[in-house]
């Protein structure tokens, strides 16, 4: 399965899904082209039996498990195969909700066992040592220092981050839009508005043009993307000594799990991080447990374990 299909060669009902996707749900770009991507690595696993989106009524719950059995032979991760089922499953859904189908083949297929898997995040030295990474004080540098700063003290989607206009920072709050295009308003530290603030009065620099109104733009004066975002996270993080891969979500995973061990309750976090399920965001408490667990074990006269039950 070479996925070198794209959706533009699926037909009108795929088109049709992937605009009720964008105009109606609100997805971004990316999440459609996500769809768009495994709707035709589907299609084109499917053509193999000599079926196609094109004629839907015709796939089957065999060809969808089939298709996982494939991905699983591929060694596709369990988290990627359960995204394409969604992806399978929400596609069925809407032809059957609009009477294109009469039978949805996705019904009684069960998702992949998840590894359990918990999110990476900086201690809070680190966190602190690249927030103030030793970097020349150039307009480049004003602009990644703010960025890190946002990342971290408003735990922002990268994504979120990238949309961002140079009006949305105002009177220490940011005007943040997330998934499904649902606004939410985040306190933004004294320290992040002070790095922003630094940032704008060089942004010039980077001659952008008139009518852009991205807060992060590159070199060439066009808003930051993600990519950009990502060495630019890396560099800070080689400049602070940290030993390890920093990416954007790791400074949002940080500021989660940072807040709760600070006493934050899970609900204040969620709403801080727009998360729809409180389960979502329980994620981030074994870190919790995780740093109780360690001070138990230094301080307890009985934690060494030799007493403890098998």
């Amino acid at each position: 399965m070479s996925s070198t299909g794209g959706p533009k060669d699926l037909g009108e009902m795929v088109q049709g899904f992937l605009s009720y996707l964008e105009v109606e749900k609100g997805y971004s770009d990316a999440t459609v082209s996500s769809y768009g991507t495994d709707l035709a690595q589907f299609d084109e696993f499917i053509r193999t039996r000599r079926r196609s989106l094109e004629r839907p009524e015709r796939v089957t719950k065999d060809l969808v498990r089939s298709f996982l059995a494939e991905l699983h032979r591929r060694r596709v991760t369990k988290s990627t195969m359960a995204r394409k089922l969604s992806s399978l499953r929400a596609f069925f859904r809407f032809l059957l909700k609009h009477q294109l189908i009469v039978k949805d083949p996705t019904v009684g297929v069960r998702n992949p066992k998840q590894e359990k898997h918990h999110p990476k995040a900086l201690n809070v030295d680190q966190a602190l040592a690249m927030m103030e990474a030793n970097i020349p004080p150039d307009p480049e540098g004003l602009r990644d220092l703010a960025l890190a700063e946002l990342l971290y003290g408003s735990g922002l989607r990268v994504s979120e981050a990238m949309v961002l206009n140079v009006h949305d920072i105002d009177s220490g709050m940011v005007r943040v839009q997330g998934k499904g295009n649902k606004e939410r308003i985040v306190p933004v530290s004294k320290k992040c508005e002070e790095r922003v603030l630094a940032w704008l009065k060089q942004r010039h620099a980077l001659e952008p043009d008139p009518m852009e109104q991205a807060l992060f733009i590159g070199a060439r004066g066009k808003r930051l993307n993600r990519r950009q975002a990502n060495r630019i996270l890396a560099r800070l993080a080689e400049v602070a000594g940290i030993p390890r891969e920093v990416h954007p979500h790791m400074l949002r995973h940080s500021f989660a799990s940072h807040m709760l061990e600070a006493g934050a309750d899970l609900r204040s976090v969620q709403e801080l991080l727009g998360h729809e399920r409180l389960t979502t965001t329980q994620r981030y408490t074994h870190l919790d447990l995780q740093k109780i667990m360690q001070v138990y074990d230094k301080a307890h006269p009985r934690a060494d374990g030799t007493d403890r039950k098998k």
